[in-house]
């Protein structure tokens, strides 16, 4: 089973078809492909129609098969594409064939955050690390249509010995290329360990923002700390990690306050090594501050992406406050009737959780009152770790109690209210 359907007048520099394989369950799956698209705008690409397949498993040599892939085919003609843009990852093989049967580029979930990474990044650093991450993924995907890998270089003046492939020495140049930026980087990460240790001398408390792709945290960052770093309605608005000093004036303090990149669902797992560094900002944090879109339907699925991926830098221990952002964006029976609660996750984890809008300036206040428990170590000790008994309400602070005037609609199966 399968539905095509065209998605409205295209525009742009690309007109591609968008292209979900639902495997039964087997890893996620968008239905609407809404995400692929919001992909696709980033890059500078425009969707002209979307392609739901169904398949047990991936076709070894075409990944959706002959006759699905001769259903795009048709669509290309008739859309007059000029990019076929997959959800899934393409193993080299699958990209190559592709490209052949269909006639037209042929990029996958992995390449096009790639993509978008190399044209967002700005600094030095960021610049290194999608470079790296963009080698590493080139680096398997040589053996590809293109016919000068086939030749032979070989004689006086030439880099290559006799008989030496051009696919060899494209391969090796990447080496090389590879060593040279894991050698610039580690000089970064030494940088920034030396910039950690300084503030730990400093006794600063250290606060980083985390989160999906787009669920605010920059606009957020610039609200607590009337900074002017650039944000946008946009994935990944910000690759480079921006710090700043946030002064809490109940503490009398102020606290290192880090807006980082995003996450997202299948994060390239070389992306997520090539910004080792500057992720080492979440994993050396006192306070991780995760913010959630609450107005997304998909919130819990973004949200177990985000633990996931703190899981593999080493940051999944860390005490979490939950901001849930965009509260402008729900209807009025949707909201709270309080800002701050307490949410109690499957694993038995209590989480502080406040509701806020970065944009209008709602929760602030609540969100700024929680650092500062954090910071003077009155926050409850008890939240982030394992089950306890259940707290009784009625003899509780008032404050303390997770009462909402109706039920949280954004939150699903995944999280309940500890009231």
């Amino acid at each position: 089973m399968s539905s095509a359907e065209p998605i409205g007048p295209a525009g742009g520099p690309a007109r591609a078809i968008l292209v979900g394989v639902d495997f039964g369950g087997r890893g996620p799956f968008d239905a609407s492909l809404d995400e692929l698209a919001l992909l696709a705008e980033s890059a500078g690409d425009v969707a002209v129609a979307r392609v739901i397949a169904r398949r047990k498993a991936p076709d070894a040599a075409l990944f959706v098969g002959s006759g699905k892939a001769d259903e795009i085919k048709a669509l290309v003609q008739g859309h007059q594409a000029e990019a076929v843009l997959f959800d899934q990852a393409l193993s080299p093989a699958q990209q190559r064939n592709l490209e052949q049967h269909l006639g037209v580029a042929v990029a996958d979930r992995t390449m096009l955050i790639l993509e978008i990474f190399a044209a967002r990044a700005q600094s030095h650093e960021g610049k290194l690390q999608v470079e790296l991450a963009r080698l590493q993924y080139l680096a398997t995907r040589l053996v590809r249509r293109w016919s000068h890998l086939e030749r032979q270089q070989g004689g006086i003046g030439t880099r290559g010995g006799p008989g030496e492939a051009q696919i060899e020495l494209d391969r090796r140049m990447i080496d090389e290329r590879i060593k040279t930026v894991k050698r610039r980087l580690e000089s970064v990460k030494k940088q920034r360990k030396t910039q950690r240790r300084a503030r730990e001398r400093n006794q600063t408390f250290r606060v980083s923002l985390v989160g999906y792709t787009n669920a605010g945290k920059s606009t957020l960052f610039n609200a607590l700390v009337k900074a002017r770093s650039y944000a946008a309605d946009q994935l990944f608005a910000t690759l480079d990690t921006t710090t700043r000093q946030l002064y809490l004036e109940e503490a009398g303090r102020a606290v290192s306050l880090s807006d980082t990149v995003g996450f997202i669902r299948d994060l390239p797992h070389k992306l997520v090594e090539a910004f080792e560094a500057t992720l080492q900002e979440s994993a050396d944090a006192d306070l991780l501050l995760h913010v959630v879109d609450c107005s997304s339907p998909v919130l819990d699925e973004q949200m177990a992406e985000v633990e996931r991926v703190l899981e593999e830098i080493g940051a999944g221990q860390i005490t979490q406050v939950l901001v849930f952002n965009k509260l402008d964006r729900l209807e009025p029976s949707q909201r709270p009737r309080l800002l701050r609660d307490v949410i109690e996750r499957a694993g038995g984890q209590r989480v502080p959780r406040v509701f806020v809008s970065a944009l209008d300036g709602t929760g602030l206040a609540e969100l700024r009152q929680v650092l500062t428990e954090a910071v003077g170590g009155t926050l409850d000790p008890d939240l982030n770790a394992p089950h306890r008994p259940p707290i009784d309400v009625d003899s509780a602070d008032e404050s303390a109690a997770p009462t909402l005037d109706t039920p949280f609609t954004g939150t699903h199966d995944s999280f309940a209210s500890s009231s």
